[in-house]
C-alpha cells in the first residue's frame, strides 16, 4: 500500500508546535491559524500495454507542499500561518476516514486530488460546510449538470483541453480529423469531448476508430498502426488514450504522414515545464528545488488550490467559511497563476478560467484560446462549458 502521510506547515522547524494547535481554523490576537488539508488517491490504472511513464507518485502533493510556502511567505508580513494536513494513499477508505476526521476538528479547506466519485463521496458527507477543490477530476460532468454546492475545479476540464486543441486546429486549418480511441471511460469521454470541439470549431472526423486490442506495441507498432490508421484523407491523428496503452506509438506510424494530437503528441495541458513566461520559470524553479522533479499539472492544481485560499485569507483577514467562499466567487479575487492571466473562477461551475498550453514533451507550441476566438466577457470562457451551456450556477 502506497501511503504518504503528513502534517506540514512552514518553516519545517515549527512542525511540533503546529501539531499542538487545534485542527479548526481560528483568529486570535497574535493573528490566524489557517489549516488546509490535502487528500490524494493514487489510482491503480491496472496493467498498461505500453512503456508508458507514470506521473509520480506524489503528484499533487509537491504542489501542495510549494504552495504552503508560498502562502506563509506573504502570510508572516500578515501575522497568518498556514499548516497543511496531508494524506497521499491508495486507500480510498482511509483518505475518507482521514477527511472526516479533520472537517469533524474544524478544519473546512479540501485540496482534493481525487477522482469524482471520491469527490462526491466527501460532498455528501460534508454538504455546504466544506470548501472543496478539485484538483484531480477532469470530468465534465462535475462542471455541467452535478451542480455540487462548495466545489471549485483548479484542474481544466476534458471540455476545456480538447476546445483548446480544436481553436489551434481550427487556426491551423487542420480541419479533417481522425479519431482514435481506448477501451476505458475515460478515453470515451475523452473523445467525447473532441467530438463537442469538432462541431464547435468546424473540424470535420473523417474517421473513428477504437483500439480493442490488447497487444503489446513495442516490437509490432511498425507492422499493425499503419493498417489500423488507414482512411481517407486526414490533417491529423487525434488520440483519446488517457491511460497510455498506446497512444504513444501512433507518432511516426499513421498511415498518412501526419501528427498526432490529444492524449499524446501535441497534447493541451494544465501545466507543462515548456511555460516558462509570466513568472512560471521562477515557480518552476522553486517546484524543482522542493521536489526534484518537473512540476505537472496534477501539481499545479494543488498549488491552485491552496493558493486560492491563501490570496482569499490574505485579502479579508478571516478565515470564516462562507466569506472566503463569497470573496473567492467574488469579481474582487484573482489568483496570480504564472500564466499571463487574471485567473477567477467561474461563478455557474466553480471552474478555475486560465489559458491551456499545447507542449508537445519538449516545447510549448502555442496557447489556447487562439487569438481571433471572441466571447463577450473573456476568450478565457471559449474554453469548456460557458454559462448558458451549465446547469450550475455555484456563485
Amino acid at each position: 500500500m502506497k501511503k504518504i502521510k503528513k502534517l506540514i506547515t512552514a518553516p519545517v522547524a515549527t512542525c511540533l508546535l503546529a501539531s499542538a494547535i487545534a485542527f479548526s481554523t481560528s483568529a486570535h490576537s497574535e493573528g490566524l491559524e489557517v489549516r488546509i488539508a490535502y487528500l490524494g488517491f493514487e489510482e491503480d490504472k491496472g496493467p498498461l500495454l505500453s512503456n508508458s511513464f507514470p506521473d509520480p507518485e506524489d503528484s499533487g502533493l509537491k504542489g501542495a507542499e510549494v504552495a504552503l510556502r508560498d502562502n506563509n511567505s506573504t502570510g508572516r508580513f500578515l501575522k497568518q500561518t498556514y499548516h497543511l494536513d496531508a494524506l497521499h494513499t491508495d486507500d480510498a477508505d482511509e483518505l475518507y476516514e482521514f477527511a472526516t476526521q479533520l472537517h469533524a476538528d474544524g478544519v473546512r479547506f479540501f485540496v482534493a486530488n481525487l477522482p469524482a466519485e471520491q469527490i462526491r463521496r466527501l460532498h455528501e458527507t460534508f454538504g455546504d460546510d466544506a470548501l472543496l477543490f478539485n484538483a484531480g477530476s477532469k470530468d465534465d460532468a462535475l462542471r455541467v449538470n452535478e451542480c455540487i454546492p462548495g466545489l471549485l475545479h483548479t484542474l481544466p476540464s476534458r471540455a476545456m483541453l480538447a476546445d483548446a486543441l480544436g481553436q489551434w486546429l481550427a487556426a491551423r486549418r487542420w480541419n479533417k480529423w481522425l479519431l482514435v480511441t481506448g477501451q476505458t471511460e475515460d478515453d470515451k469521454a475523452y473523445a467525447a469531448a473532441i467530438r463537442r470541439a469538432a462541431d464547435r470549431f468546424g473540424g470535420r472526423i473523417v474517421a473513428e476508430k477504437e483500439w480493442d486490442f490488447d497487444t503489446d506495441l513495442r516490437r509490432t507498432a511498425q507492422q499493425e498502426l499503419p493498417m489500423f490508421t488507414r482512411a481517407s484523407d486526414y490533417d491529423v491523428v487525434i488520440v483519446a488514450d488517457e491511460r497510455g496503452d498506446f497512444g504513444e506509438y501512433l507518432l511516426y506510424n499513421t498511415w498518412l504522414p501526419r501528427p498526432v494530437a490529444g492524449t499524446q503528441g501535441l497534447m493541451p495541458t494544465g501545466w507543462h515545464k515548456a511555460v516558462e513566461a509570466w513568472g512560471a520559470a521562477q515557480l518552476h524553479s522553486r517546484f524543482e528545488r522542493h521536489a526534484d522533479r518537473w512540476m505537472n499539472e496534477l501539481d499545479y492544481a494543488s498549488w491552485a488550490g491552496v493558493r486560492t485560499v491563501g490570496e482569499a485569507v490574505a485579502a479579508i483577514k478571516t478565515t470564516e467559511l462562507k466569506d472566503v467562499r463569497a470573496f473567492i466567487l467574488s469579481d474582487d479575487f484573482q489568483l496570480a497563476g504564472f500564466k499571463g492571466r487574471r485567473l477567477e473562477y467561474r461563478p455557474w461551475s466553480g471552474q478555475l478560467k486560465q489559458p491551456i498550453p499545447l507542449v508537445h514533451p519538449r516545447a510549448l507550441v502555442s496557447q489556447s484560446p487562439q487569438e481571433g476566438f471572441l466571447h463577450p466577457v473573456t476568450d478565457l470562457d471559449t474554453l469548456g462549458f460557458d454559462a448558458p451551456e451549465s446547469q450550475c450556477h455555484v456563485k
